[in-house]
């Protein structure tokens, strides 16, 4: 079950990166469970698909782009919990990101339930 788990999650980020770096908000937020929770560091906190698919679509709209990760961290935390760690860059900013909490769905999916992250430079 921990690789089955790691390796859901592992599709899921990609999943929402990809998203990203092709300009869909939507498809970000679509990888967040309905009332999930975004500190976003420094600016600010985020709750529920709406309010966070509107922080990436301002940063899409500001030409931030091309985001990877950089040594990520996962372990699994029970049955149904994931927590990612790792670094991040992108094309015009990098930084940290110290919990995603990824959570397995109804339909064997995962969805982030919390996205801590932040911003370095």
């Amino acid at each position: 079950m921990t690789t089955d788990l790691k390796t859901a999650v592992i599709n899921a980020s990609e999943k929402w990166k990809a998203a990203f770096n092709s300009g869909d908000a939507a498809g970000c937020a679509a990888c967040y469970e309905a009332d999930a929770v975004m500190v976003a560091t420094p600016f600010g906190t985020y709750s529920g698909h709406s309010e966070i698919q509107s922080f990436w679509q301002n940063l899409i709209d500001n030409g931030f782009t091309d985001v990877d990760y950089l040594d990520p961290d996962i372990t699994v935390l029970d049955d149904t919990s994931v927590l990612l760690t790792s670094g991040w860059k992108m094309n015009k900013a990098h930084g940290v990101i110290t919990r995603e909490l990824w959570v397995l769905q109804d339909d064997g999916t995962m969805a982030l339930r919390e996205d801590h992250f932040e911003a370095q430079g």
